[in-house]
């Protein structure tokens, strides 16, 4: 309980000291992959950005195809806060069961977890008093653990004991952000 109230007395502090944007990327979510934000001022120049992106479909086609990213980041904006360009770093963790893209066409599937940790670069434009856009890509190394499976028994297809490993350095988040401003 002490955990909870601690949280929500920072949040309200953070809250009524500093501009807070709440978003939803316009580009996965007419993918219907949802990916939802909250931005919050922490200094001058500097804000920090809490988002999810998620693809909640158990299947697509009869192959799994879901999986979470939570990434926490903090981000740097060289004219102003919310407005012009700006870079970030992240780290952040996932969660799938999905055929991952080499494996499409084929009767295997991975469920695991893992990290990202990266770097973003955007451009933010406000189009009004409440509402912007912010347009932004990431990359960086993604590590995943995983056990495979193969979709018509349901029986492991490797050999790990526990789980096994892949890592890959790639552009893993982007799109067009349309903000709304809280306070």
């Amino acid at each position: 309980m002490k955990k909870i109230f601690i949280v929500i007395v920072l949040f309200f502090s953070i809250h009524s000291q500093s501009q807070t944007y709440i978003k939803v990327n316009a580009l996965t979510t007419l993918l219907t992959i949802p990916n939802i934000g909250i931005e919050t001022s922490i200094g001058k120049k500097s804000t920090f950005q809490f988002d999810i992106l998620a693809s909640p479909w158990k299947s697509l086609k009869g192959k799994p195809a879901q999986f979470y990213v939570f990434i926490p980041e903090y981000r740097y904006h060289f004219h102003e806060k919310n407005n012009g360009f700006y870079v970030g770093a992240h780290i952040g963790a996932t969660k799938f069961n999905f055929q991952k893209w080499n494996y499409l066409n084929t009767d295997k599937y991975e469920k695991g977890f893992g990290y990202v940790i990266g770097a973003t670069i955007g451009y933010q434009t406000k189009i009004n008093d409440k509402f912007g856009l912010d347009c932004f890509l990431g990359a960086g190394n993604q590590q995943g653990f995983y056990k495979g499976y193969y979709l018509s028994t349901g029986e492991r297809y490797e050999t790990a004991k526990h789980y096994n490993k892949s890592g890959e350095w790639l552009p893993y988040r982007g799109g067009v952000m349309v903000t709304y401003r809280l306070n």
